[in-house]
């Protein structure tokens, strides 16, 4: 019952910028900590950004600088600024998140992914 909805991928050129959402729903008691990860074709899965329920945030160093994550519990809702984009960032960005349901049932939760094309 619990979902993670991803939205905000595209196409874009280099050296511009997109905002990705991730929207927590269902039988949620709680979030703690949530972060983004992203995945290009024959790559491992690795981590961008994550931020803990208080906002405190890291950042794979491939993108320090560039990439700005937040988060607004009221609305369970969750963001990744991406600006000064490069080919390298080419992936399918997913969105992760360590929920309690309403059941008291404490387990880690991923988007299904959204694509970011970065291109001339």
């Amino acid at each position: 019952q619990v979902q993670l909805v991803e939205s905000g991928g595209g196409l874009v050129q280099p050296g511009g910028s997109l905002r990705l959402s991730c929207a927590a729903s269902g039988s949620i008691f709680s979030i703690g900590a949530m972060g983004w990860y992203r995945q290009a074709p024959g790559k491992q899965r690795d981590l961008v950004a994550e931020i803990t329920s208080g906002g405190s945030t890291n950042y794979a160093d491939s993108v320090k600088g560039r990439f700005t994550a937040s988060r607004d519990n009221a609305s369970r809702t969750l963001w990744l600024q991406m600006n000064s984009l490069k080919p390298v960032d080419t992936a399918v960005y997913y969105c992760n998140a360590q929920i309690t349901t309403r059941a008291l049932w404490r387990d880690d939760y991923w988007g299904q992914g959204t694509q970011v094309t970065v291109s001339s």
